[in-house]
């Protein structure tokens, strides 16, 4: 079995918010655990409440994406229309202001773990794994946009639009500078924090490889409360 997919941050918010409301977030979990599409007489003597607003809450729902809806033959039915029947969207909801990229995080440590070669350590390996995570994300962007030979300031532009969807948060401080205002890996690099930098700086080093930018380079350059690698122009200075 697949394990589902989480929603994206925007969409995220959108289902908890859909579930605000006590009879909404019922119907959700009787739906949940049915094991089978529900339809809307069901949902309804279920919470308790008449079809036509249980349809009302269903579709709300589905707009939410948290829902899918059918026509599908319940039980024995045999003759006129089917029924519109609800069933369960496989995915995760997860709400975390700022973003975080633990389910990443997890990938990479699982990733290390299995691919771990004689004479490598365990910390060898995750690293390799990290670097190769960030570059297939980036190749895969790469071959979608087609962007070309790329240049250290439409590098670093292109790179910031990217990682903004990853939840880093880059702020363009200069034409030669990005900072990432955000670690996706907090809170847990605080259990380990060197580990879980250089995790992240081989993660970005990879990231900068699959996206062709040469001209780049991830630069460990701790802050407080921020992300520990810059991206900068190659040969760049140290700033304040």
């Amino acid at each position: 079995m697949s394990n589902p997919d989480p929603l994206p941050p925007t969409a995220a918010i959108r289902a908890v918010a859909a579930l605000e409301d006590d009879l909404r977030k019922a119907m959700y979990e009787f739906i949940r655990t049915a094991r089978q599409p529900v339809t809307r007489e069901q949902a309804a003597e279920a919470v308790g409440i008449s079809r036509k607003l249980a349809a009302f809450h269903l579709d709300k729902l589905v707009a939410a994406g948290l829902l899918r809806s059918d026509f599908e033959p319940i039980g024995r039915r045999r003759v006129g229309r089917a029924p519109k029947a609800y069933s369960p969207v496989d995915t995760d909801i997860r709400v975390s202001l700022p973003e975080r990229q633990h389910d990443v995080l997890a990938a990479i440590l699982v990733d290390g773990v299995l691919s771990e070669s004689a004479g490598e350590t365990a910390e060898q390996a995750v690293l390799r794994a990290a670097e190769h995570r960030g570059r297939s994300l980036a190749e895969t962007e790469r071959s979608q946009l087609r962007p070309g030979r790329l240049g250290a300031e439409r590098a670093l532009t292109l790179s910031a639009d990217l990682l903004s969807r990853h939840g880093y948060q880059p702020d363009r401080v200069s034409t030669t500078r990005v900072c990432l205002r955000n670690c996706p890996f907090h809170p847990i690099s605080r259990q380990s924090p060197q580990f879980v930098c250089g995790l992240n700086h081989a993660f970005l080093t990879g990231f900068l490889q699959g996206l062709d930018a040469s001209t780049v380079e991830a630069v460990l350059e701790p802050r407080p409360g921020e992300c520990c690698v810059e991206l900068r122009q190659r040969d760049e200075p140290v700033g304040p």
